[in-house]
């Protein structure tokens, strides 16, 4: 084990980016006080951040898929404005004690997903630059940027009544995940339908590809903090109303009933210390396990899939599905019943 501490900071950035691409917009790369890129035109700028005990703990933490869902969380950000990805900022705290070989699981990760999106987009994503400190907790906070054409960011506040609703990706996976990471189950004793779920938590995969094919979309979103949030939050940039259909989410509900079983059976029996969800007629209704799934898709977030409104059409792109219609109104329903704009939000509103 060679610990942090033992290397300094020059030698680590130079170890861990030895596998950085260096494409031609990029004229001074990390190295130097700063870096300087030459971008095709309007500048689109995202910064997120991964907080230890906030957004994943030691518990199971994998270095490298974190580093897959750093990077993927920020470009989905900037592809969701309808931007071709530039390049990545990384800032990194972590302890002292760390071990070298952790850190640079952590930067192949960030490689991976930039290089995955990057073939699907058809450009080169590289790291441009960053900081490295040392800190008790593990955060890893990174800006990306991108680029897009004047006058053809896709925006929050596009939706029109009359257009369809679709969806890339996946959305419900990632909550499902998480709550079987809370019953207690890991990515080595799942077998291979939960630990898919795991996977999406601990490293989602946006699916760039698909914003190749949908054409003009009037508004996008990646849905990062959960659909019904996501959503209330283009109804209110677009002044519309969104309706989703029951009967088109089956394909994202389904696939997570086993895991909704587990979840609750692990509920039942105390596993989690979360007694949500158990039979207790004096409380209420008993939820199911579809009830649960269909909360997963609603309200889940961390899939980093799309959501996109545009005019009607029978083949809406390879990766895309109809989940629903823009309508008059201010508000997000299921089959004409309003929905809650639930999701995750860091400080409980």
């Amino acid at each position: 084990m060679t610990r942090l501490s033992e290397l300094g900071e020059s030698h680590i950035i130079s170890r861990v980016l030895t596998r950085n691409p260096e494409p031609a917009h990029v004229i001074v790369g990390p190295g130097d006080d700063a870096a300087v890129t030459a971008p095709e035109g309007r500048l689109v700028s995202t910064a997120d951040m991964l907080v230890e005990n906030e957004d994943f703990t030691r518990d199971w933490l994998d270095w490298e898929l974190l580093g897959r869902k750093a990077a993927a969380q920020n470009l989905a950000d900037v592809c969701a404005m309808g931007a071709t990805p530039h390049g990545l900022l990384v800032s990194l705290a972590v302890p002292n004690d760390t071990d070298i070989t952790d850190i640079e699981a952590l930067y192949s990760g960030l490689f991976e997903e930039a290089e995955r999106a990057g073939t699907a987009l058809e450009c080169t994503v590289p790291i441009i630059g960053g900081d490295l400190s040392s800190s008790k907790l593990i955060v890893i906070a990174i800006t990306a940027l991108g680029t897009v054409q004047e006058d053809s960011a896709t925006l929050r506040s596009g939706a029109r009544p009359g257009d369809s609703l679709y969806l890339a990706g996946t959305v419900g996976r990632a909550a499902a995940g998480l709550d079987l990471l809370f019953a207690g189950l890991r990515r080595d004793t799942a077998g291979p339908v939960l630990r898919s779920l795991i996977d999406t938590q601990l490293a989602p995969q946006p699916d760039y590809g698909a914003l190749r094919t949908l054409g003009a979309a009037s508004a996008m979103i990646d849905v990062s903090d959960g659909l019904s949030l996501d959503l209330a939050r283009v109804a209110a940039a677009s002044g519309v109303g969104i309706d989703l259909e029951r009967a088109l989410l089956d394909d994202l509900v389904d696939p997570l009933l086993p895991a909704a079983e587990y979840v609750l059976d692990s509920r039942a029996k105390g596993v989690s210390g979360d007694a949500e969800g158990v039979a207790d007629s004096a409380n209420g209704p008993v939820m199911t396990a579809e009830d649960l799934a269909l909360s997963w898709v609603l309200d889940g977030g961390e899939d980093h899939g799309f959501a996109a409104s545009a005019s009607p059409r029978q083949d809406p792109g390879v990766g895309w599905r109809r989940i629903g219609e823009i309508r008059t109104g201010h508000d997000v329903s299921l089959d004409g019943t309003p929905v809650p704009a639930s999701g995750f939000s860091h400080f409980g509103k």
